[in-house]
């Protein structure tokens, strides 16, 4: 590998929004963690964090439960044009 073309990698601590849950991981975003803010995680350190709203804590596909997420009425005009019911 090049020296010095590659961003920092280190830790950063992802929160899903929508679950509630937080995972420690590494990142290639803690090269931006001055821009970030900071959560005090389990261990007793502080780590950037980063606020995502899907993960698969709460993504219907790893949890089990279906939801259809329609905010334009796409589903009722799709049904419509094909003549579902």
């Amino acid at each position: 590998m090049k020296p010095d073309i590659h961003p920092s990698y280190g830790y950063v601590v992802f929160r899903d929004r929508s679950a509630g849950k937080a995972f420690l991981t590494r990142s290639t975003l803690a090269a931006k963690a001055s821009s970030l803010p900071t959560i005090e995680w389990e261990d007793g350190n502080t780590y950037p964090l980063v606020d995502v709203e899907v993960s698969a804590c709460s993504h219907p596909f790893y949890t089990g439960k279906s939801r259809v997420v329609d905010s334009a009425g796409q589903v009722q005009k799709f049904n419509a044009r094909y003549g579902r019911k």
